[in-house]
């Protein structure tokens, strides 16, 4: 037996911002079998994860490309792969049995074939939705926990600052920051989303980076009293001015510089003088670094989920055809929230 499988690939390497030109649908059969002792995995995708730090992959080059497994670069034509849940159909991995719900790193597609240690069974009793072990309770998750309780190391009463503070890790990490007893202040890209970190989402302030002229003084406005801790998800002038604005002993978790990942024109270039005299710690960090605080991270957010101390957040598209649109959509801030594609029903 054999299905028909759609997948998104590039078209070419991508320099600069991404256009609908850049991806294209394709589709290919897939034979439902796998060759004994090969160990390989035929899973059918639920929902994908959109983020990011994959235009670095999809460019010619990166530095980025270099440093770990997951930001090589993208080959045109080859399926691009991500984080998703999956349901399994077919398995020569003994750890794995048809019907099982699983995620870890597949593709930006229909179906996918992966390797047994590319992924993680989930419990089929899970009262969460599925889309949940895309995002909250996946990487981006662990990327805001990680980021914040172990580079930052948040004290009750610090003064915490939020880039992208509506996209899919920057919401989590206010939220944490204030059940850790922190004030919090996050900006975003139009009035409603502000409206949403303050009246949903339980930051003390927030404002739209888009109506201030001057970021520095902005940041003396919202924080008179200086900054302690800031997580980063842009870079650029935000950086630049954030630093200004900076604490003795401040730290930066450098999560993201999504301003620069289009337009490197925008490259950030902090005062290094207050770096250096105001012992300014900032420090560049990937979830995969913190695995270990994987276990913790899970139950500590499941729990803070279901009493309701952490709100939800997700932006999903539906169908594999929606995905370029989808991750287009990152750059001009479209999310609110953790942006996923559903590709299919369980």
């Amino acid at each position: 037996m054999e299905v028909n499988n759609r997948y998104v690939t590039i078209t070419k390497h991508i320099q600069g911002s991404a256009k609908e030109s850049d991806f294209e649908l394709k589709v290919a059969p897939l034979g439902l079998s796998v060759e004994p002792g090969s160990n390989d995995i035929i899973v059918k995708n639920l929902c994908v994860s959109i983020d990011p730090y994959q235009l670095n992959r999809m460019k010619s080059y990166s530095s980025s490309q270099k440093t770990v497994q997951a930001a090589v670069g993208i080959s045109p034509g080859l399926p691009i792969d991500a984080l998703g849940v999956a349901k399994v159909l077919v398995s020569d991995n003994p750890e794995f049995v048809k019907d099982d719900l699983v995620v870890g790193f597949v593709h930006w597609g229909e179906y996918s074939v992966v390797k047994g240690g590319m992924l993680r069974k989930l419990d089929p009793k899970t009262e969460l939705p599925l889309s949940y072990h895309a995002g909250i309770l996946g990487l981006s998750g662990l990327t805001a926990y990680a980021g914040l309780f172990e580079i930052c190391k948040p004290k009750k009463g610090d003064k915490v600052f939020v880039s992208a503070a509506c996209g899919s890790v920057g919401n989590l990490v206010g939220q944490y920051a204030k059940l850790s007893g922190c004030y919090v202040v996050g900006c975003a890209g139009s009035r409603d989303k502000v409206a949403l970190l303050k009246e949903r989402l339980g930051f003390d302030d927030a404002f739209n980076y888009k109506e201030e002229t001057d970021l520095n003084s902005a940041l003396t406005r919202y924080f008179p009293d200086g900054i302690d801790i800031y997580f980063d998800n842009v870079g650029g002038d935000m950086l630049e001015a954030v630093v200004a604005n900076m604490n003795p002993s401040g730290r930066v978790a450098a999560c993201g510089t999504i301003a620069e990942y289009s337009d490197a024109a925008k490259r950030a270039a902090p005062n290094m003088i207050d770096v250096i005299y105001k012992r300014i710690k900032i420090q560049g960090f990937l979830a995969i670094d913190h695995m270990s605080l994987h276990s913790d991270f899970l139950s500590t957010t499941t729990e803070y989920i279901h009493n309701g101390k952490i709100k939800v957040q997700e932006d999903i598209s539906n169908g594999v055809e929606s995905i370029p649109s989808a991750f287009i959509g990152l750059f001009r801030g479209d999310n609110v929230g953790k942006k996923i594609v559903k590709i299919a029903d369980e």
